[in-house]
């Protein structure tokens, strides 16, 4: 499992339009899960995991219907999921624009995977966590499921019906909305995985008002977005990996490249992709970690130095006073005086 996994702030929204359906309120919501409304604002901006559980609780509470997740599929309108979804509606037939969903999912979340595989005259969907953030998995399955259902039946102006659904967690005390939301069949509590089985033959359901000439355009844009993302991933693993090697020396390009299991200048190129260099993200964490020791009593400048892979005491004072304008010790004593 990964952590620092995310969610688009479009999704984020939709969660945040349910709750409002019911009557919640939406800057109640934003204060008590830490998210400043004005970066709901912007569609390319990503929302940690952690607060999206978070405000999965809070909306729960805010409107007394624990199922809320069931039932947000019939609320919102799948196309203001956004990109994603434009791909998929330009796409000839369902099964092609499932195979674009499992391409291009991680544009709307990376917390989860949803892959699809065909058995038979049965295709089988299925649902998988990766983010150890995810600590309420019943109601990220629920609205992941119930949406892909939803978007189904808009795209094809059928009413797709599952022929078996199988959950990865406990039956909870009342399972009649469960039962309701994906008639005719009783969900299975308990599975070993999540899947919504279906009968392969939806596969070929043409999608209603596809255009051919509009899907390059979407997928082009959505393209983009995934890369984006992906590179960004890759900078955060770099930073971590710097972290976990600052132990008394200054960890090296070629070391970090080993343990991301790639080669180094396919390292460096991929960071170039993104405008940023190692010895960049190398100075990015030292002054974060510099910083963050400065305000703990315990740690000497000497020991801060040999703790981010300063070869000199006076190599880490040069080095931070270029960062900052400021000496490590009157950078540390400015910080006691305005904490008094």
């Amino acid at each position: 499992m990964t952590t620092k996994n995310t969610l688009s702030v479009g999704s984020f929204n939709l969660i945040l339009f349910a709750a409002q359906q019911k009557g919640a309120d939406l800057a109640a919501l934003c204060r008590a899960v830490g998210i400043d409304p004005a970066q709901l604002q912007h569609p390319d901006e990503r929302i940690p995991i952690r607060a999206v559980q978070a405000l999965w609780r809070e909306v729960i509470r805010a409107t007394g219907d624990p199922n809320l997740p069931l039932r947000i599929g019939e609320m919102i309108n799948p196309s203001a999921v956004g990109v994603l979804v434009y791909v998929m509606m330009h796409c000839p037939t369902l099964g092609k624009a499932l195979e674009k969903l499992y391409q291009y999912q991680d544009i709307v979340c990376d917390a989860a995977q949803t892959k699809g595989r065909r058995e038979g005259n049965r295709y089988l969907l299925t649902l998988h966590l990766t983010s150890e953030d995810i600590i309420y998995p019943e109601y990220v399955l629920n609205s992941e499921l119930v949406m892909y259902l939803s978007t189904m039946r808009a795209l094809t102006g059928q009413q797709i019906t599952p022929e078996a659904v199988y959950l990865a967690y406990p039956r909870p005390l009342d399972s009649s909305e469960h039962e309701r939301v994906f008639a005719p069949v009783r969900p299975v509590f308990d599975a070993n995985e999540t899947v919504m089985v279906l009968d392969a033959a939806w596969l070929e359901a043409p999608i209603l008002n596809a255009n051919p000439a509009l899907f390059p355009l979407f997928e082009q844009h959505a393209a983009e977005l995934l890369r984006k993302l992906h590179e960004q991933a890759l900078v955060g693993r770099v930073k971590k990996e710097i972290i976990r090697l600052l132990k008394g020396e200054e960890p090296t390009l070629a070391t970090v490249a080993d343990r991301l299991a790639m080669g180094v200048r396919t390292l460096q190129l991929h960071l170039k992709d993104e405008g940023v260099t190692y010895q960049q993200l190398l100075d990015e964490v030292r002054q974060e970690l510099a910083i963050r020791h400065l305000r703990e009593p315990y740690f000497s400048t000497t020991d801060i130095a040999y703790l981010l892979g300063f070869s000199e005491p006076s190599v880490f004072y040069r080095t931070f006073k270029k960062w900052t304008g400021s000496t490590p010790g009157a950078y540390r004593t400015e910080r006691l005086r305005s904490s008094a």
